[in-house]
């Protein structure tokens, strides 16, 4: 094969892999509200594009105020970014620890690099799926029986589900460190009859495309302290010091949210919580008419609260069924409908080989829901039809 003929069949190898990567059901899609439009125009007439300007101000108050009283937020350009400025704000630095739930995605846990700590990973609990309070109080004591105390425990709200917080909270204030509460998931969830990311002593939300609510991308940092959250807005804008020239004293990084995008999240927070009913019908749906296929389970809910079921997980009994959970998504992509495993632990992420790892069980759950877990097609723009076909298919190809 020539130079050129292996150029094209490479071309073609791509163009095929990327009209494979298309579905006719996506996992989870963004769903416009129609006012977004017209909010965007406003920012376009008044030529606020910038990453400043009345929708940025107004998008941080609104979302404040849905979560709790007394929060203050920087909307910011990922919810990454928000865990970073926390782990800052907490103090974290380079040689430090932080005790991290291990079944999340690596968005969590990147941030603890960033400060140049070392992140201490912690199985999950079977009743939320979230961080185990006993193995966090495990984790922090052995933290400061080695010589080490961790700064700060990122709990995280896993699939639209919250952690249990009250217990987490306590154990981490008898340590003394600081709470980051990841609620990229959970946003339209509630705990003990509070929102779902109120409680940390900081908290994170995302805005990707993918999540319940969107800014095409984005996320936001809030905190009861207002001061520090100006001080992560400054942080988020290169860190300028107050001079009529560019003057830094700090780093600072390029983290803000642009008018433009919070225009959007302004239109989309209005609608959210339809969004987390069409959810939880989509849910719903699944569990009645799948649940009774042998061997099939769902993602429970918790008692204390009500999970905003951003996406809908399916457990598939090895035992019983005899295509796994990874052979099924593959088999529905074929069928142009898109299905992901569970999050992979990142305990046993390449990244974190050797680091310590916390658990209660010889098999970790969060090992265990990996390889036996599937995420369904979950967006509220999914229509009837198209759950109905989700549906069908899944039930053929568990018969087969």
């Amino acid at each position: 094969m020539s130079k050129l003929d292996g150029a094209r069949h490479c071309q073609a190898r791509l163009q095929g892999a990327n009209h494979m990567s298309q579905f006719d059901v996506w996992l989870s899609s963004p769903h416009m509200s129609g006012d977004e439009t017209r909010l965007i125009q406003e920012a376009f007439d008044t030529n606020w594009v910038a990453p400043l300007g009345p929708h940025v101000d107004a998008f941080e108050k609104e979302t404040a105020a849905y979560l709790g009283e007394g929060l203050y937020g920087a909307a910011l350009s990922s919810g990454t970014a928000a865990i970073h400025l926390a782990l800052q704000l907490a103090g974290v630095g380079r040689g430090d620890r932080v005790i991290c739930q291990s079944l999340t995605f690596i968005g969590s846990s990147n941030p603890i690099s960033y400060c140049g700590a070392e992140p201490v990973f912690v199985d999950s609990e079977a009743t939320s799926w979230n961080l185990d309070p006993q193995l966090l109080h495990d984790a922090l004591q052995w933290c400061q029986k080695t010589g080490k105390p961790a700064k700060a425990v990122i709990p995280v709200n896993l699939y639209g589900q919250s952690a249990d917080m009250d217990p987490i909270i306590s154990v981490a204030r008898s340590f003394d460190v600081a709470v980051i509460e990841d609620a990229a998931e959970s946003l339209g969830a509630t705990y003990e009859g509070r929102k779902s990311g109120s409680f940390g002593d900081y908290i994170a939300l995302s805005f990707n495309g993918n999540k319940i609510i969107t800014t095409s991308g984005g996320g936001m940092l809030l905190s009861r302290n207002s001061k520090e959250i100006d001080l992560a807005r400054n942080t988020a804008a290169q860190a300028r010091d107050p001079a009529p020239h560019y003057l830094h004293s700090r780093v600072g990084y390029n983290y803000r949210l642009s008018n433009i995008c919070a225009a959007i999240g302004r239109a989309q927070l209005a609608v959210l919580d339809q969004r987390v009913r069409r959810r939880r019908a989509i849910f719903q749906r699944y569990e009645d008419e799948l649940s009774h296929v042998s061997g099939l389970t769902f993602m429970p809910e918790a008692a204390f609260g009500e999970s905003s079921r951003w996406l809908t997980v399916m457990l598939s009994d090895p035992k019983v069924s005899k295509i796994k959970p990874h052979e099924l998504a593959e088999k529905m992509a074929e069928l142009r409908i898109e299905c992901r495993p569970v999050w992979k632990p990142l305990h046993t992420q390449p990244l974190y080989a050797g680091t310590k790892f916390f658990s209660r069980e010889p098999r970790p759950l969060s090992e265990s829901w990996f390889e036996t877990g599937l995420c369904l097609p979950s967006g509220s723009n999914m229509s009837d039809d198209q759950q109905g076909k989700v549906i069908a298919e899944l039930k053929r190809l568990l018969r087969n």
